[in-house]
């Protein structure tokens, strides 16, 4: 999830003092849903784009009219701000009355939790409808950013690179045909080729700017294709050279940036506003971590229908999203309730609905029963919609610690240049 800022004003801790109430069994259901009941969980959720804000309102109104939980959505640009909220409170002595119940969450931030013990659990593998993800068919919802999970944290969405184009924009010898019915061209399927399509189409594409997650995780994919040294990003980053590593990833991007949209002296502050551009006619190819955005987007009328997305060849970055439950968090059983909640097949299907958001379900669809199957069903008459299979060209995320490293050395080489 994205860095750096709270949007909105957070909940004032509880007052420290008295006996620390017991924690949850997460194995004992009814006791979580009984003392859950009249609690506010505080949910501490990135807040960068509109879709996802209704979404969970919805969560919201629906665990109130059914659990009696009163959800309140803490508004962050960077799930950071609420890692170091509960590593302070930790450090202050604050080991039961916290601020923040429930965390949306996964690489870097994750690791640093689970590091520094401000994590409750495990608790994953106890709520009634984790088994729907069959994680024994599906580790990803096991693994973060190649780190076990070790039922510290429970999976609630999935990401994966996607790319976007106006196809109005390519011209070529496909069989497709554009809106002045002529052939449409194969957008670029490699690092290389977009860069050779970017040199010949100035000011057509950017990426967002660092430490933006959408832009870092561009960043992540450049270097997976360029380097020779890939058994390196899957261990810590301090075990490897990392200017050796990382050489091919500067080289590429100093020679990508001029042929940027505004020659690269300028990003888009996140994945939504490079949207905007795209909507906007400045930008003619874009990328997004969320799958299906390109075809909610047409169905929202922010892009147009000449839209069309695809993976390219080799496959892209891709990773599961989760959410966490802070040690001291003193509203547990209703972060557990909320966390069950999110892995419904109702909650799922919801979210997966190109009208409400489009984030693709972390659950087992072919292993559903009939009734919850048909829940998923996908519009597969938006033009925008990803091709049957494309999604099965997943690479696996680096070791969380590149993230950081890739950031840090990102600002240091082109902030200001």
């Amino acid at each position: 999830m994205p860095i750096r800022l709270l949007a909105a004003a957070t909940p004032i801790a509880l007052l420290l003092g008295g006996p620390a109430a017991a924690a949850p069994d997460p194995t004992d259901w009814e006791a979580v849903l009984d003392e859950a009941r009249g609690q506010t969980v505080y949910w501490y959720a990135w807040a960068g784009e509109q879709r996802t804000n209704d979404y969970i309102d919805w969560v919201a109104g629906r665990v109130e009219e059914q659990f009696a939980i009163d959800l309140t959505h803490v508004k962050i640009g960077d799930t950071a701000e609420a890692v170091s909220r509960v590593l302070a409170e930790k450090q202050a002595g604050n080991h039961d009355q916290g601020s923040v119940d429930l965390i949306w969450i996964n690489g870097e931030n994750f690791a640093t939790m689970k590091a520094n013990d401000l994590l409750f659990g495990p608790f994953a593998e106890s709520l009634p409808n984790f088994a729907l993800t069959h994680p024994e068919h599906n580790p990803e919802v096991v693994t973060d950013f190649t780190l076990p999970t070790e039922g510290y944290e429970s999976p609630w969405g999935r990401a994966q690179i996607t790319f976007y184009y106006d196809s109005d924009e390519f011209r070529g010898d496909s069989d497709e045909l554009r809106g002045d019915n002529q052939p449409v061209a194969a957008p670029p399927q490699d690092m290389p080729a977009l860069l050779e399509w970017a040199a010949a189409n100035p000011g057509r594409f950017t990426y967002p700017r660092i430490p933006d997650f959408t832009g870092s995780t561009f960043l992540k994919q450049v270097l997976i294709e360029l380097s020779e040294q890939d058994e390196a990003l899957y261990a810590p980053v301090e075990e490897s050279d990392f200017a050796a590593v990382t050489a091919p990833l500067w080289d590429y991007l100093d020679a990508l940036h001029p042929h940027l949209w505004r020659s690269g002296r300028q990003f888009p502050a996140t994945g939504p506003e490079m949207r905007r551009l795209m909507g906007d006619g400045e930008l003619s190819l874009a990328f997004t971590f969320t799958p299906s955005e390109p075809a909610a987007a047409v169905a929202d009328f922010e892009l147009p229908k000449s839209t069309r997305s695809y993976v390219p060849q080799g496959g892209t970055l891709g990773n599961v999203h989760f959410v966490a439950i802070p040690f001291n968090s003193p509203h547990q059983a209703g972060a557990l309730v909320v966390a069950d909640f999110l892995l419904s097949p109702k909650a799922q299907a919801h979210k997966q609905d190109l009208d409400v958001w489009g984030d693709r379900t972390v659950l087992d669809v072919a292993r559903l029963d009939d009734d919850s199957r048909a829940l998923f069903s996908l519009d597969e008459h938006n033009p925008a919609m990803l091709p049957p299979g494309a999604l099965q060209r997943t690479l696996p995320e680096p070791h969380p610690s590149w993230m950081t490293a890739l950031q840090d050395a990102w600002q240091a080489r082109y902030i200001g240049n």
